[in-house]
């Protein structure tokens, strides 16, 4: 292992959470250390426990203008949000007419703990109420004739001050001539969370009845936070039992979380050393993080406008790159930021920018960029340079419209993906000549920069199929490559040589030294072919390096034969014919990918496919085979995610054991076997980035597969893969120990856990 230079970290995710104050951790630590006694001791130690706690709420109660309402301690957020609600619904209830219905209104882009809470509780209570979603138009902001429609028939309405992904916030004095339009007295709460700090608030001017903070989105610890109750406004305890907080909340006080706290609220009220940055100057800072974003990528797109903003928060998509390869980049230049909102991890696009009606492409692609009030000048410059070195790292790469300019060639297979469909771009680094098979609309502006910068030849883009889930890109594709060369309908040239296998003639096409031959292979569809790459020209029965045959044979599965234009009878002549053609060794190289399994062989596809290897081995009869394969689709769930599903799982293989290691254990292995390396799966601009630990070798996914026909005569050689989370590279580990590499493991919790 070597070491890279140490990047610091440039934390720009605030709106997740935030580090502690010194000051605050300072005074927690204080607390637990000096005044730790419980506040409902009535001896000194307790009752100086006592004072700090009331004096904190002092503190914060002078900030909000809380007025003659109450401050009720809380463990976050959450624990506010179930407690205004379930008050809230508790006091309805009393008054509901068994004869009428009731809503419950809630922002369409409200944190997903509002809406699930008003479910829970709906149905917990046995209320029955409906639960309806307020619009938003594409600024974020709430449809105000909506809530006076829906008003009179609600129990209660939840808003947010501040929206935690893109910072748009709501103009509480609109939305309050609204919700009081019809002097009703529904309860209102107001998520306050991302507010503090960064809105000015004066609860008791309004007719607000709750409303939730969370200390630790404003440098206090994580478990600390308040709720805000209007005087007279009905409450349930959410949390019984000992009674403290004057019955309002019972369990022994967060001592440290509320010294913590006390210093971040006399900080708001001037009262402390610590000063947090004016709105002024968090302008002049998220204006500078801007204006570094366009020069990084000059076609960025903000997902909200400016001027409903808090300055503190931007929401942005590059075209052409999914939101996780951004964050993968501009972590690995350590820089943390997120895809929408940190606890939705898991979700692929933002529901708020789908709430706001952005396209698509802008909610699967959208980064949040966060700071808070702490932020200076040296750190915002900092931040900026980086993201242009994050860029570069880009260009470097060939994935950006400005390159660097002595680019190493690639050579070999690259593999594109876009969801579940797979795109190659095969090159001959000696003659600069590539070929593109199954291009994709999505990848198109990514291809281009690759033909661009490296200067390349393509001898032809190609189909494999009429695809049936998107039209063919390859016209456009041909356009921007400015190729004028006469095609065929999928692409192949209507000048070409001829190789023979054996007996049988194949058109065939020269990268370089090498040929390409396209074998008819009838039966997904009925113009299906592949293509077959060889090093091999001149002699009888060549070895086929790739196999590019579509949705043909896919990983754990055969491509569907029930489109109109399909037959299971061709498709079962066309599997013997490929397998009259590949060799043992043969990657398949197929259109789709649905378990990131990247390629294929015969024998690994026969071994837990029995379709196909009855087919093989002649056991099954034609018949057979289309009543079996007619079974088979019929279980095909047409929809995967946005995605026409093209095969059906025979079989889906349960998840092989692999060895992982932490950093100790990697260290003592690599100390004592020498053969053993460490491999950075990555892609190439995030590997340059690195900091901290290097691996000796960036094997990037997207080339994969050439590194798999590398080494397939050496698959017992040891090898650890490592990327940054851990993530990417079990799922590579798993890929290879599935075509038989027997000496894979990886690093448990990637560069994040052991650098």
């Amino acid at each position: 292992m070597t070491k890279n230079q140490s990047l610091s970290q440039i934390y720009l995710d605030s709106n997740a959470t935030t580090p502690v104050l010194p000051a605050a951790a300072k005074a927690a630590f204080d607390a637990m250390k000096e005044t730790f006694g419980n506040p409902s001791s009535s001896h000194i130690t307790g009752l100086r426990a006592k004072n700090l706690m009331e004096q904190t709420r002092k503190s914060a109660m002078h900030f909000l203008g809380v007025g003659t309402g109450k401050l009720v301690f809380t463990s976050g957020a959450t624990e506010g949000i179930q407690t205004a609600i379930l008050s809230s619904l508790v006091a309805a209830k009393k008054n509901i007419k068994p004869d009428e219905s009731y809503t419950l209104l809630y922002g369409a882009t409200e944190h997903k703990a509002v809406p699930n809470s008003l479910h829970h509780w709906n149905e917990l209570l046995e209320i029955n109420a409906e639960i309806k979603a307020i619009p938003v138009n594409h600024r974020g902001e709430l449809d105000l004739d909506f809530i006076e429609k829906e008003i009179d028939n609600a129990l209660m309405i939840c808003t947010m001050a501040v929206n935690n992904e893109t910072g748009v916030y709501q103009d509480l004095s609109k939305l309050e001539q609204a919700i009081r339009s019809t002097g009703n007295d529904v309860f209102w709460m107001v998520d306050c969370v991302q507010a503090l700090g960064k809105r000015k608030l004066d609860l008791q001017a309004t007719t607000i009845d709750y409303a939730p903070f969370s200390g630790h989105k404003l440098y206090a610890p994580k478990g600390i936070g308040l709720v805000y109750i209007r005087e007279n406004a009905p409450f349930t305890p959410f949390i019984a039992g000992g009674g403290q907080e004057s019955g309002l909340r019972s369990g022994t006080e967060n001592l440290p979380g509320m010294a913590a706290l006390k210093v971040i609220f006399d900080t708001l009220n001037g009262d402390a050393e610590d000063r947090f940055a004016d709105h002024t100057q968090l302008t002049l800072y998220r204006n500078q993080l801007l204006t570094a974003l366009k020069q990084a990528f000059p076609d960025v797109v903000l997902n909200h406008p400016l001027d409903n903003t808090v300055p503190t928060t931007l929401n942005f998509a590059v075209p052409h790159f999914a939101s996780k390869e951004i964050m993968d980049l501009f972590d690995a230049a350590n820089i943390r930021v997120s895809s929408g909102s940190a606890c939705s991890s898991k979700v692929t696009r933002s529901f708020v920018l789908d709430a706001m009606g952005l396209p698509s492409w802008q909610s699967e692609s959208a980064i949040r960029m966060s700071f808070g009030p702490l932020m200076t000048q040296e750190k915002c410059d900092a931040a900026c340079a980086r993201i242009k070195m994050a860029a570069k790292a880009l260009g470097e790469s060939c994935l950006t419209v400005k390159p660097a300019v002595n680019q190493k060639l690639v050579n070999g297979l690259l593999e594109l993906k876009s969801g579940n469909s797979c795109c190659w771009l095969y090159t001959d680094a000696d003659s600069k000549t590539a070929v593109i098979i199954d291009p994709l609309p999505e990848l198109i502006s990514r291809i281009v920069n690759i033909v661009n910068c490296q200067k390349l030849k393509i001898a032809a883009v190609l189909d494999t199929h009429g695809h049936a889930d998107h039209q063919s890109s390859r016209p456009e594709l041909e356009s921007q490559l400015k190729m004028v060369t006469k095609t065929d309908q999928l692409g192949w040239p209507k000048h070409f040589d001829t190789v023979y296998v054996g007996e049988n003639a194949y058109p065939t096409i020269r990268i370089g030294n090498k040929a390409l031959l396209r074998v008819k292979t009838p039966g997904h569809t009925d113009d299906s072919v592949s293509y077959l790459l060889t090093e091999e020209i001149d002699v009888v029965k060549p070895h086929f390096k790739y196999a590019f045959c579509g949705d043909t044979i896919l990983m754990g599965s055969l491509g569907r034969t029930n489109f109109c234009t399909s037959s299971s009878e061709q498709m079962y002549h066309s599997l013997h014919k490929l397998n009259e053609l590949l060799a043992s060794t043969t990657l398949i190289c197929a259109s789709h990918d649905y378990h990131n399994e990247f390629t294929t062989t015969l024998i690994t596809e026969c071994y837990r496919n029995t379709l196909l290897s009855n087919v093989l081995s002649t056991q099954s009869s034609i018949n057979e085979f289309c009543e079996q394969k007619s079974v088979l689709d019929s279980n095909l769930n047409d929809q995967t995610g946005c995605e026409i599903q093209c095969g059906a799982y025979v079989e889906i293989d349960e998840s092989l054991p692999i060895v992982e290691y932490d950093k100790n254990e990697l260290s003592i292995l690599l100390e004592k076997d020498h053969d053993a390396k460490l491999v950075d799966i990555r892609e190439p601009h995030e590997y340059m980035l690195q900091h901290g630990i290097k691996a000796e070798e960036n094997v990037p996914m997207t080339r994969l597969v050439e590194f798999i026909a590398q080494h397939l005569s050496d698959k017992d050689k040891h090898y650890i893969l490592v990327c940054r989370s851990g993530t990417r590279s079990l799922v590579v580990a798993q890929a290879l120990a599935r075509l038989g590499f027997t000496n894979i493991g990886h690093v448990q919790g990637g560069y994040a856990l052991n650098s």
